[in-house]
């Protein structure tokens, strides 16, 4: 069993699922009662708990679409993308016919789980229909574009993926995460044709660290290391963790341990540092040392962070040997995460305590 990386982008499906959760709250209505209850728990991942508490509120009568629009939303994060998919479409048929910033959101809502289910052709018709409304949605243009790789519509994910950069130009995040789904799709030099535009353009605008990090997704370590050795000097999480992946990248797991470590040392408020010294120790052979740092990133709460670190957490206590406590902790996982089919896999390896596979 491999450890996560540090959880983003991989995955068109979570991209969209997380930008589907950014509510336009301004046009959702005021939650009421339990529905507001229910999405606090929502915040602190209790899906099965929100949803005990938003059949609480259907029978006090609460807002009826914003009830569905919150099961929706539980079952999105449980991974139950057709239960999802019905509250959503339940919701939406509650509308008074006058289009408000909450059908956006349901709609974007709609399409995550739509991709979540597989059903590409749906969630690009989902959003097509945002487009039709709202043409200057940027993200809508962003989200089609990975749902189009999902199909194999290479050109036309091009087209909106250009149409969101020329929106946003200075988005750097967005673009690496562009480079990443056309890598992912095995189309790295479509990829890499953005990162160089960027470099282009910003010769003389980029930052250290954007300049660094392009750099390390186009596999020029040198410059990357050069770039990220500056930005450093801002003492952001963000610098300090593409400079120790660009060190990892070329094999020196000693360095790359030693820059996460350092940032660590003088702050120690990064999970997602945690978890990359965690991997890095990994790789180093260093399991103990690994599985301290899974346990302080969790320790800091980090929402964003919780999968990842849990599922390492899982993977150091197997490779120490400890697969009674591995099993007991994946119970616990599966409850959280009930559809991620590596972890399900991995629930069965456990179940026979087999040597566990060597990592990469």
């Amino acid at each position: 069993m491999r450890p996560m990386r540090s959880k983003k982008k991989g995955g068109v499906i979570l991209a969209l699922a997380l930008l589907a959760v950014s509510c336009v709250m301004g046009g959702c209505g005021r939650e009421t009662d339990k529905v507001g209850e229910a999405m606090k728990l929502v915040e602190e991942l209790d899906y099965q708990g929100a949803l005990e508490l938003l059949s609480e509120a259907a029978e006090n009568k609460e807002n009826g679409r914003l009830v569905a629009r919150g099961k929706g939303i539980a079952y999105l994060g449980m991974a139950d993308y057709e239960n999802a998919i019905s509250c959503f479409l339940e919701s939406l048929s509650m509308s008074n016919g006058i289009v408000e910033n909450v059908d956006y959101d349901l709609n974007y809502y709609l399409a995550a789980a739509y991709a979540g289910a597989g059903r590409y052709e749906e969630a690009k018709e989902t959003y097509n229909s945002i487009l039709a409304l709202k043409p200057q949605e940027k993200d809508a243009y962003y989200l089609r574009g990975g749902v189009e790789l999902e199909l194999g519509q290479v050109e036309e994910a091009k087209q909106d993926y250009d149409k969101a950069v020329s929106m946003d130009p200075k988005n750097y995040d967005r673009l690496l995460a562009i480079y990443e789904a056309f890598d992912h799709f095995g189309h790295k030099e479509i990829g890499k044709e953005y990162l160089q535009t960027a470099l282009d353009n910003g010769a003389k605008t980029l930052s250290s660290y954007d300049k660094g990090r392009i750099y390390y997704f186009m596999e020029e370590y040198e410059q990357a290391y050069a770039e990220l050795e500056e930005a450093k000097a801002d003492e952001k999480a963000e610098s300090s963790l593409y400079l120790g992946k660009a060190y990892e990248a070329t094999g020196d797991y000693n360095y790359a341990c030693n820059v996460y470590r350092s940032y660590l040392d003088k702050h120690g408020d990064s999970a997602e540092m945690y978890n990359q010294l965690g991997v890095c120790e990994m790789k180093r052979g260093n399991v103990e040392s690994a599985l301290s740092a899974f346990q302080s990133g969790l320790s800091l709460g980090d929402k964003d962070m919780q999968q990842a670190l849990a599922f390492n957490e899982i993977v150091a206590y197997e490779y120490l040997g400890n697969f009674g406590k591995a099993e007991e902790q994946m119970q616990a996982y599966l409850k959280l995460y009930p559809s991620d089919e590596k972890a399900l896999r991995e629930e069965i390896f456990l179940s026979t305590r087999k040597p566990a596979e060597v990592p990469e």
